[in-house]
């Protein structure tokens, strides 16, 4: 491992925050799902999109748009950053190259050096690659570090690789409708994993 991950070069790579020292660790699909990028040009003609249920609508997004995957993360770790304060970071705010460290590596090591860590599924997201991240952390991770993780998942989620890891690894699991409702149970997370630390009952990262 050419670069060494610690909590000290994550915290000097993102910006100032109240709670600098508390580092909340944000994983999940950085790209929607879209029907359009899988289906032939013919199927996608026999389709009428405006007929379709809503959560099925929203997989023909339009192929133009923003990623909304990556920009609900965004907008998660912007408001995490703000209230509480909490040093919330995604992968590429370290800027590691997966040359020196691979992709999962970094995740195992990242969530190993964050007071918390969230998996959130969107409806949208390409979740696949989600799951097998996660899997690779809770192998690792769980009997060490399982109490500061946390997987958030929007209602329309269904996934046979969250069932398995809330049996195996007793893992948390959080269900929302709306981003509102998924920033206010991290930010619950993340002040409840504080007050752990401050009582004794978890033990302080430094």
């Amino acid at each position: 491992m050419s670069v060494e991950i610690t909590r000290d070069l994550i915290a000097g790579r993102l910006g100032e925050v109240t709670y600098d020292r508390f580092l909340f660790y944000i994983m999940g699909p950085y790209k929607s799902f879209n029907l359009n990028y899988v289906l032939g040009e013919e199927e996608r003609r026999s389709v009428d999109v405006e007929e379709l249920p809503g959560p099925l609508r929203r997989l023909f997004q339009n192929e133009d748009a923003i990623d909304e995957a990556q920009a609900l993360l965004r907008r998660v770790q912007g408001a995490l950053r703000t209230d509480p304060g909490v040093n919330a970071f995604l992968a590429v705010d370290v800027d590691i190259d997966t040359d020196d460290i691979d992709a999962v590596t970094q995740s195992i090591e990242f969530t190993q050096c964050s007071n918390a860590a969230a998996f959130v599924l969107p409806f949208l997201g390409h979740n696949f690659g989600v799951g097998e991240e996660a899997g690779s952390i809770l192998e690792a991770l769980s009997d060490r570090h399982g109490e500061r993780l946390v997987f958030v998942r929007e209602n329309d989620v269904t996934s046979a690789m969250i069932r398995s890891a809330n049996t195996r690894w007793d893992l948390r699991v959080e269900t929302y409708e709306t981003e509102a409702e998924l920033v206010d149970k991290l930010r619950r997370f993340a002040g409840e994993i504080m007050h752990r630390e401050r009582r004794g009952d978890l033990p302080q990262l430094e």
